[in-house]
């Protein structure tokens, strides 16, 4: 049987000081918490801004350094764009999935389907800087995971999110761009309904509704880039963001 959940509470830390390369991101995570006497339980979720993982790792670019490909000019020209900007999402690229109207979506490295690379200038401080992806944001999670629980002696589950749009619907929403500590998908396939039917197609990603959740926490000018999430209905255990990737063959709008 399913476990019910009837409460599920999210606290976001604020005051977590701006993040710079090299910083211990756990042990600021930590002091924040103990701050504002939110505890760390068995179970909890800490939901991660992609924004301030990346900077903690050093993944900046000083766009100063970026020269422009004449696709990445064309490009940038046509639709009133930085040409460095996109230079450095098409290095993000192993895919260009869509380079019109002045939107470029591509499928990065990771396998992760978004726009401009999860290239980023907000909230980045000094001048003509950006930020990209963690080079693996589910060992980031790993890491922070671990330190996490070095510092504090419990089990907590880790999301790294970012914000993503959605074909066929307008607005962002948070999502798992890395996870550990815990199953990112509930497969219901098996179990019955309330009327006795057996379902047969539902697979929950427990880690994006998580993410989505605690993105409502977490907007850009807010300065709470860290959620601890409280009685999720996770199951602890070996997971990832990259269980979310649906693979090429059972896509149907590759």
């Amino acid at each position: 049987m399913a476990t019910v959940v009837s409460d599920i509470r999210l606290v976001a830390l604020r005051d977590l000081p701006e993040v710079r390369a090299g910083d211990d991101l756990a042990g600021l995570i930590v002091e924040a918490a103990r701050n504002q006497h939110a505890p760390f339980e068995d179970g909890c979720v800490v939901a991660v801004a992609q924004k301030v993982v990346s900077k903690a790792e050093g993944c900046f670019v000083d766009l100063d350094g970026v020269q422009p490909t004449p696709p990445a000019s064309s490009f940038a020209a046509e639709h009133r764009k930085d040409a460095r900007l996109t230079e450095l999402a098409l290095r993000q690229a192993r895919r260009v999935v869509k380079m019109e109207r002045g939107v470029l979506i591509v499928e990065t490295r990771h396998g992760l389907v978004c726009a401009n690379g999860g290239v980023d200038v907000s909230n980045v401080p000094g001048e003509n800087r950006a930020t990209v992806l963690p080079e693996d944001p589910d060992c980031s999670a790993v890491r922070l995971r671990e330190a996490l629980r070095a510092a504090t002696g419990k089990e907590c589950a880790v999301i790294v999110t970012d914000t993503f749009g959605r074909p066929w619907r307008e607005g962002l929403v948070n999502v798992a761009i890395g996870a550990a500590g815990f199953r990112t998908l509930t497969d219901y396939r098996g179990r019955r309904d309330r009327q006795g039917r057996r379902l047969h197609a539902t697979v929950i990603a427990v880690a994006d509704e998580l993410a989505a959740a605690a993105g409502l926490l977490m907007q850009k000018d807010a300065g709470t880039p860290v959620v601890l999430i409280y009685g999720a209905p996770i199951e602890l255990g070996p997971g990832s963001a990259r269980d979310l990737i649906r693979p090429p063959g059972r896509d149907l709008f590759r």
